[in-house]
């Protein structure tokens, strides 16, 4: 069919990588950082012009017929009536509106009716309490606001010249606190609570439109959110579940509705396929290891791995809740962790090693536990983040999430994800692909764990974790487990 491209503007750097729009096989890749500081809360949206640039010098782009961009979420690119942006732009994570957030779940009413309206509450990374801020804190700058853009949508409108029509997608749409996975329309009166006023928002995209075609004839997809990017091309379906280990850690799944959940654990996102994609978070995950690392004056994980694996499953009765930043699933942002079960017998490093990483897990698990209780299937469990690689993850992760765990082969892949979705544009536009069906591309090459026989111990270990949750946090959680 062709050659297409697959563009990933994270928080640090551009990634491209050039496909075969039949197969997936990745022919060429290109990449640039971003010139900015990692931990910049705000940037010039031109800095991501730069550096797409960059990445796509040296002839990168020869030959490609269409591109798909992924690019960071929960960015706000405020736009003025010429189209020039009216300050720069707001990432991910300015935690500047946390206030805002606030203000916002009391103005309409409460968790629930945020929930009910758009899937999510409000939480300060998200663009409807930026508005909120802006309106607060910078009510000059507000008032110029005469349309709203995230960093995926305004780098497709770049490419496409800057033409009168502006697009996005669900899957970047659902993450705005102002356009709800359910129904599938925008809630314009939440813009108008937070900001103040209304304003003009993209047309949202179906996953296999085009957002237009360049004056060169090179075809440019809806593009979207790097979550939903990443899920499409890991290949995820039903039953699919991702497990993130970063120094915080999350839990989404495929699904086939949006969920509203009153108690705002559940962040209701839609995927890049016409599915869901929803999503439980908590605040705790690697930072449990590195801190427990220090703690025994180890040099690496890889050293608390190793240390972990001459203990035995249930860490001689030790139990460690990791809630070291608080918890958000389950809601105990001004508690501390715990360590639990101190015996003479259990007082040894590689107990409290291992007891780590299976407090890391079991925590997950009760993240996991909330979308299950909801429905929602999970079969298989990818595990994502350097920390997945680690032996004492691997040992303990099947029998704990009760599930098939697959560790995927490093990959760009929400770059992967967005050159699939060109692909699928593609073919739609030449009628050789239906909008129902995308490419069928190679899967992710894992490693895979099963449970087996230790799913027993595994289920005893989470026995243990939600005794002692439940005696220290007792009704942290409203389902078993």
């Amino acid at each position: 069919m062709g050659i297409v491209a697959g563009l990933d503007s994270s928080s640090e750097f551009t990634r491209i990588v050039v496909c075969d729009a039949d197969t997936g096989a990745v022919l060429r890749q290109g990449y640039a950082p971003h010139p900015v500081e990692a931990k910049a809360t705000e940037v010039d949206p031109q800095v991501w012009l730069l550096s797409l640039g960059e990445a796509a010098g040296g002839g990168l782009l020869e030959g490609v017929q269409a591109i798909g961009v992924s690019a960071q979420q929960n960015g706000l690119v405020p736009l003025d009536a010429q189209g020039g942006p009216v300050r720069p732009a707001l990432l991910g994570n300015d935690k500047r509106a946390q206030v805002a957030a606030a203000d916002l779940i009391d103005g309409l009413g409460g968790r629930q009716a945020w929930a009910e309206a758009v899937g999510c509450v409000p939480q300060a990374a998200q663009p409807v309490a930026k508005l909120r801020w802006l309106a607060r804190s910078e009510p000059e700058a507000a008032q110029r606001i005469a349309a709203l853009m995230q960093p995926h949508d305004w780098l497709v409108w770049q490419l496409l010249g800057r033409p009168a029509r502006r697009t996005t997608d669900r899957g970047a749409a659902s993450g705005t606190g102002y356009w709800s996975a359910g129904t599938g329309s925008y809630r314009p009166d939440l813009v108008e609570l937070a900001l103040g006023h209304p304003c003009a928002l993209p047309e949202v995209l179906g996953p296999a439109e085009a957002a237009g075609t360049t004056p060169e004839g090179l075809l440019i997809s809806a593009g979207t959110g790097e979550t939903m990017a990443a899920a499409f091309g890991l290949g995820l379906g039903v039953g699919d579940a991702v497990v993130s280990l970063g120094a915080s850690g999350s839990v989404m799944a495929v699904h086939h509705e949006a969920l509203a959940d009153p108690s705002g654990m559940i962040t209701s996102f839609a995927d890049a396929t016409g599915m869901h994609l929803p999503v439980v978070h908590t605040l705790n995950a690697v930072r449990a290891l590195r801190g427990t690392a220090e703690l025994l004056g180890l040099g690496d994980l890889a050293e608390l791995s190793d240390l972990a694996m001459k203990s035995t499953p249930g860490s001689s009765g030790l139990v460690l809740l990791p809630y070291l930043e608080g918890e958000r699933t389950p809601q105990l942002p001004h508690t501390a962790g715990t360590l639990s079960g101190l015996r003479r017998e259990s007082m040894k490093a590689e107990h409290l090693a291992r007891a780590s990483f299976e407090g890391m897990l079991c925590s997950l698990a009760d993240a996991m536990d909330v979308l299950r209780s909801r429905g929602v299937e999970v079969r298989r469990v990818f595990l994502l983040g350097a920390a997945a690689e680690l032996p004492a993850v691997q040992a303990a992760a099947p029998a704990i999430f009760a599930a098939q765990v697959v560790v995927p082969q490093p990959a760009d892949y929400a770059a992967l994800g967005a050159a699939r979705q060109a692909a699928w544009a593609l073919g739609v536009a030449q009628g050789t692909l239906s909008p129902q069906s995308p490419p069928a591309w190679q899967g992710a090459a894992v490693q895979v764990f099963e449970p087996g026989d230790e799913l027993a111990v595994g289920q005893a270990v989470r026995q243990q974790y939600g005794a002692t949750r439940e005696q220290i946090h007792p009704g942290a959680f409203s389902f078993g487990g």
